[in-house]
């Protein structure tokens, strides 16, 4: 009897323990783990809640000092580091990065789903935010460079807002063999607003139209207009700086304009819609393009216009300056300022850095003190450059 009491006792008490284990596994357990997973769950919302993304912003510089990068070179951090080594110790103190470039995609992932419908992203740029956050630490200025109506996907997605053939109605192509967008269609002025409202929400301090103009070459003599039919182009084109203007003031962001380096020194539109004085009540800064190598052989009496670089940027800065001061005195106060795009790459011929050093002592002489540097290829001359 003994034994089988202690059997009893062992099985009885086995059955016990194997109870609780039971109840322990199956039911304590998993009510511990779901209140454990419940409070990560509401951590982790109120922490998104608690720290969204916030876009940090630095003022404009009193002298803009900058060079231009590709998305292409913005999204890969290898090939970054060597522009943010020359702004860490040279005095560039500004970076223009691609939003959109000529291909019409724009370059980082867009949040505002009135942008998204269009699907022009191709994502470059993965981690556009917090390098943007990253330059601003380093009292970095960022500016977002849009292509306005040079936009082959927009012509892709809209064949019915694009520049067309006179001869057929077909979509017009320029000699590289892009397309435009008629800037007339005011569509895309409403996409290139809310473009610049997402770009400067990302935290771009300020926002560069460029493109913003008709075309200039290809075939001119078989091409129309559709949205922009019986208007006088630079009309047109006035129209839209004054829309940018009203849209985009309003939230603080700076925007700037890039303009052909010869509407400085001519009166008319350039056949391309771009005046110079139609640009002066809309725009916080305008760059002209005075690349030396863009001006015409005979321009001022200079036979080979790259070896004359300060002589070139000087004449048209001059002219510039001019045509503001004549414009304040006599038709209405503006506080724009120039700060023109300079030429440091080797088209047609290598451009060493005292010829760079040239353009920047010519915008100097004309009374001006920014100055942005341009290369496709984005490979900077350091020697041009001055210490920190």
């Amino acid at each position: 009897m003994k034994i089988v009491k202690n059997a009893r006792g062992v099985f009885f008490g086995g059955l016990g323990l194997f109870l609780f284990v039971f109840w322990v596994t199956y039911f304590v357990l998993p009510t511990i783990a779901q209140d454990k997973y419940e409070v990560g769950v509401k951590s982790s919302v109120e922490a998104v809640k608690v720290k969204p993304f916030v876009a940090t912003h630095v003022s404009t510089p009193n002298t803009v000092k900058g060079v231009y990068m590709t998305s292409w070179v913005a999204g890969t951090p290898s090939l970054r580091a060597n522009i943010v080594r020359l702004l860490d110790d040279t005095e560039l103190n500004s970076v223009v990065i691609d939003i959109k470039d000529d291909t019409g995609r724009v370059s980082f992932e867009v949040w505002n789903p009135e942008l998204k419908v269009y699907g022009s992203e191709d994502v470059r740029i993965t981690d556009l935010r917090d390098f943007i956050g990253k330059l601003h630490e380093k009292n970095i200025y960022a500016i977002g460079r849009i292509a306005s109506f040079q936009d082959p996907y927009m012509v892709k997605k809209f064949p019915d807002l694009a520049v067309k053939r006179a001869s057929d109605g077909g979509v017009w192509r320029d000699r590289k063999g892009l397309t435009w967008i008629d800037p007339g269609d005011k569509e895309q002025w409403k996409y290139l607003a809310l473009l610049a409202k997402e770009s400067y929400a990302a935290g771009f301090d300020e926002i560069q139209f460029d493109y913003i103009r008709f075309p200039s070459d290809g075939n001119m003599n078989d091409i129309s207009y559709p949205h922009s039919a019986g208007r006088i182009k630079h009309e047109v084109i006035k129209d839209f700086f004054a829309f940018l203007s009203q849209e985009l003031k309003p939230t603080g962001m700076k925007i700037s304009a890039d303009l052909f380096g010869m509407t400085t020194t001519n009166p008319d539109d350039l056949n391309i819609g771009q005046v110079l004085e139609d640009a002066f009540l809309y725009f916080d800064y305008i760059s002209p393009m005075v690349y030396p190598s863009h001006y015409p052989t005979g321009f001022h009496g200079y036979k080979n216009v790259n070896s004359v670089p300060y002589e070139i940027v000087k004449i048209s800065m001059d002219s510039a300056v001019a045509r503001l001061k004549t414009f304040h005195n006599t038709v209405a106060s503006t506080t724009v300022e120039f700060r023109p795009w300079l030429q440091d790459n080797d088209y047609p011929v290598p451009y060493t850095s005292e010829m760079v050093r040239a353009q920047i002592k010519a915008t100097y002489d004309s009374g001006l003190d920014s100055w942005l540097l341009w290369d496709a290829g984005n490979t900077y001359t350091r020697a041009a450059l001055l210490d920190e």
